[in-house]
């Protein structure tokens, strides 16, 4: 049974917010756990929470100082290749969706190019209407379009 979306917010209920944060660190252990298995990597884990008064640590302090160390003794811009802050984390997130809201804009747009060259193909719509941007676009989709037959006549007469 697939599990229902869980609304990411505080829980505001103390004894359901103690009981999540179990049940989700006993999960977030054992995947770590299972990725140090299975990918023969050094991990670890340092747990504060208003549960304990001392850090949890994770596989144990001797192994968790291992890690560290190792870490630490990295060249300075190794360590932090792949860091990155709330604020660049969002700023990457932000780009991503700007060119996938530009990717689907063109799509778009080429859509509406389509359906209009082929309306005015059946006599449907005439192009008095259309603006000179519409015209540039409509022209740059014909001679797509004609390079697009070209090539397939070209590769089945081959």
């Amino acid at each position: 049974m697939a599990r229902k979306k869980v609304n990411l917010a505080y829980i505001t209920n103390d004894s359901v917010r103690k009981a999540t944060f179990k049940k989700r660190k006993r999960g977030l252990l054992k995947k770590m756990r299972e990725l140090s298995t299975l990918c023969s990597i050094q991990t670890c884990a340092i747990i504060y929470s208003p549960y304990h008064p001392e850090p949890e640590v994770w596989p144990s302090p001797l192994g968790v100082r291992s890690v560290i160390a190792r870490f630490k003794s990295m060249p300075e811009a190794e360590q932090s290749i792949k860091m990155v802050n709330q604020e660049s984390f969002l700023g990457q997130r932000i780009t991503k969706a700007k060119d996938q809201l530009k990717k689907q804009q063109r799509e778009s747009r080429e859509l509406e190019m389509t359906q209009v060259m082929y309306k005015s193909l059946v006599g449907d719509q005439g192009l008095q209407n259309l603006g000179v941007e519409d015209l540039n676009d409509l022209g740059w989709l014909i001679e797509k379009t004609i390079e697009e037959i070209d090539e397939r006549i070209k590769s089945l007469r081959e």
